[in-house]
């Protein structure tokens, strides 16, 4: 180790890069647990409270709302209280919302605690980049951000995989205390990192007497244009497991429910295997957000006019693509910015991105609700893979991509 940090070229196999690495990834896991076991049971949601197609977009579009307006308070944490303690504060706020959701007996009561539990991980989503700066080698940024967006991705597979088969048999058929039982391997998880997270001086700790930066720069261009990218990346994803269950029982098809949901999430895990073993080799190419864009473009076709044996397909296809693009786009902020400045240049990123694709799942709603065309709402989400392939040429352009 050298001053504390393990950032010496020589530390590439040293043992003690492991433990950072698997609290990395438990919290990667803990940023989508929660969050994803909402889908599967969407239905007996909807019929529960009587709910419209609006009204299931926008309980679709909690987190990413709550990721645009609670994300600047991850930077101000980091800046205030450091690194480690923005990370487990985070994951409490995350476990104690999924564990209210077990008493939201009406609609109100159920987005209340939504918003709080997305409060945790809208805090969590800037500190994880900056961790990664924090706790890896500058080297090692883009092992460290595959590392948690694998985490990030099992996170979205697990629920999705288990809600239906195991975890509601097991309540009774409670969606309720199904939904309140995701807190406890937060909980767990908020205690190893607390206990265990490397203790590197930190960088903002140390600048006592000295100015915090945690507003992003608004005037930078970087800002906006990683935005875009990641709006697009992620209303894709938001949407299309917001409006898949109640589209396929409109098309009469919920059979089709479970398997297409575990493909469109499960499909992203060889995505981030693949990206393990070549990701700093993509860093910063233009190609594979081109390529991410038009393979979603493809799928979304897929999902919406070839309702049938070939559905799971078309979803595990456009979870791979869009995966994909979202393990590179996170290495970006810790690449292009200095350490002090990661967590509010990602904090603008996911302010601005997450509130574009809250507009897209509720205007996805709206379409269907207005013309009474199922189909239509998933137009917003293809525009969002042209822009997708659009803005990676813009980046380029730019030279933030190569």
């Amino acid at each position: 180790m050298t001053d504390g940090h393990p950032g010496s070229a020589g530390e590439r196999e040293s043992p003690s890069i492991w433990l950072p690495l698997l609290l990395l990834w438990l919290s990667g896991i803990a940023l989508r647990l929660t969050i994803l076991a909402v889908p599967p049971v969407i239905p007996m949601i909807r019929s529960d409270f009587a709910l419209s197609a609006t009204e299931v977009g926008i309980l679709g579009s909690v987190a990413p709302a709550l990721f645009a307006l609670a994300a600047l308070g991850g930077a101000l944490l980091v800046a205030r209280i450091g690194v480690r303690g923005a990370l487990v504060g985070g994951l409490v706020i995350v476990a104690a919302g999924a564990a209210l959701r077990g008493l939201a007996f009406n609609f109100p009561l159920l987005l209340a605690a939504s918003i709080a539990m997305s409060a945790g991980v809208a805090i969590m989503q800037p500190v994880m980049p900056t961790t990664v700066r924090h706790w890896m080698p500058l080297s090692h940024v883009a092992l460290g951000t595959a590392i948690y967006t694998n985490g990030l991705l099992v996170g979205e597979v697990i629920p999705v995989l288990l809600m239906l088969p195991v975890v509601l048999p097991l309540t009774g058929g409670s969606w309720r205390i199904s939904l309140a039982l995701w807190a406890i391997p937060i909980a767990l998880t908020a205690l190893f990192v607390h206990l265990r997270a490397p203790r590197f001086p930190d960088p903002f700790l140390a600048m006592k007497g000295k100015p915090r930066r945690w507003m992003p720069d608004w005037h930078r261009g970087l800002v906006w244009r990683l935005g875009v990218l990641f709006c697009c990346v992620n209303a894709i994803y938001f949407g299309t497991n917001a409006f898949i269950p109640i589209y396929l029982t409109h098309r009469g098809r919920p059979d089709l429910i479970s398997s297409t949901l575990t493909a469109l999430n499960f499909g992203q895990i060889p995505a981030s295997l693949l990206l393990l073993a070549v990701a700093r080799r993509l860093e910063r190419r233009m190609w594979p957000y081109v390529l991410s864009g038009l393979l979603s473009l493809a799928s979304i076709a897929g999902l919406v006019f070839a309702v049938g044996a070939a559905t799971p397909l078309f979803a595990g296809l456009l979870g791979f693509s869009d995966a994909a693009a979202l393990i590179l786009g996170l290495t970006l902020p810790a690449l292009l910015c200095p350490p002090e400045d990661v967590a509010r240049t990602s904090a603008g990123v996911f302010t601005l991105s997450y509130g574009a694709a809250v507009i897209v799942a509720v205007v996805s709603g709206a379409l269907w609700d207005a013309t009474g065309i199922a189909r239509l709402s998933f137009a917003p989400m293809a525009a969002c893979a042209v822009a997708l392939a659009g803005i990676a040429l813009v980046l380029r352009g730019e030279r933030e991509l190569r």
